[in-house]
């Protein structure tokens, strides 16, 4: 007999109950190309075994109370791989919100898209508009896709739309600080990033949430994204949870503030 849902979700509370959890985790879903060519198949093959690791990592992310989590769908820099790929993980953008949102809508996730979506045609456009706009009251999890997304785009953006309120004279130079600046970035309004996991064994952060990344904790594994799955998520948690934040810190400094928490 399968375990049900209620019994996992137990389990991972059970696991997770003398862990510091993540309230903000990001994920670069790397390694769906290696994956496939491990097994004699083609590189979109492993594109769509990737959207099970998907499912997995929000279950995940429900059932350990993780506020939010972001995906690293496409990057800005992905336009340039093979047609036929490109087409695959558009085909793939458009299977999770046709069959995927009203899921998420179900379990009380809120879906947000982040990313310059004036390369995606108008139908493709309208989809995501629709898909934020069902799961916008939802609470238990905020699942943020980053779609033609780039950590420079996403602070150029912002820049730019500072300047034009600075030149509105909405807002003064002289109070130009980062508590403001962060209100422009597409993650505005959410927790800080904690945690940074990249899989598939690469030990960069690829131009990914670059601003967001400044004191969020890194995470590499050699699993390669398909084989992503709770086990693997846990593990990643686990060590966050063993690591010391010191923010610029002295160990000691922060020993003494947990104490007097």
């Amino acid at each position: 007999m399968q375990p049900s849902e209620n019994d996992i979700a137990t389990t991972v509370a059970e696991r997770l109950a003398s862990l510091k959890v993540p309230q903000h985790v990001a994920i670069i879903m790397d390694g769906n190309g290696r994956w496939a060519k491990k097994k004699g198949k083609i590189r979109t093959f492993g594109h769509r075994a990737g959207v099970e690791s998907v499912r997995a990592a929000v279950r995940f992310a429900r059932q350990s109370n993780i506020q939010v989590l972001t995906l690293f769908a496409f990057s800005s820099e992905n336009w340039k791989r093979p047609e036929e790929e490109v087409s695959v993980l558009m085909d793939l953008f458009n299977l999770v919100l046709n069959k995927e949102a009203k899921r998420l809508n179900k379990n009380g996730v809120r879906l947000q898209v982040l990313g310059d979506l004036s390369r995606f045609d108008d139908k493709l456009v309208s989809k995501i508009r629709k898909a934020e706009e069902m799961t916008s009251e939802n609470t238990d999890l905020v699942l943020n896709i980053a779609a033609n997304y780039g950590g420079r785009w996403d602070i150029l953006h912002a820049a730019k739309q500072m300047a034009q309120d600075i030149a509105a004279g909405n807002v003064a130079v002289d109070n130009i600080d980062e508590t403001g600046f962060d209100q422009y970035m597409s993650t505005q309004g959410l927790p800080e990033l904690d945690l940074l996991i990249r899989t598939g064994g690469e030990h960069r952060i690829s131009n990914f949430l670059l601003w967001q990344c400044a004191y969020a904790e890194l995470y590499f594994t050699d699993v390669l994204w398909p084989d992503f799955d709770e086990e693997a998520f846990y593990l990643a948690v686990k060590d966050f949870s063993e690591r010391q934040r010191r923010f610029g810190l002295i160990g000691e400094q922060v020993e003494a503030e947990e104490v007097e928490g």
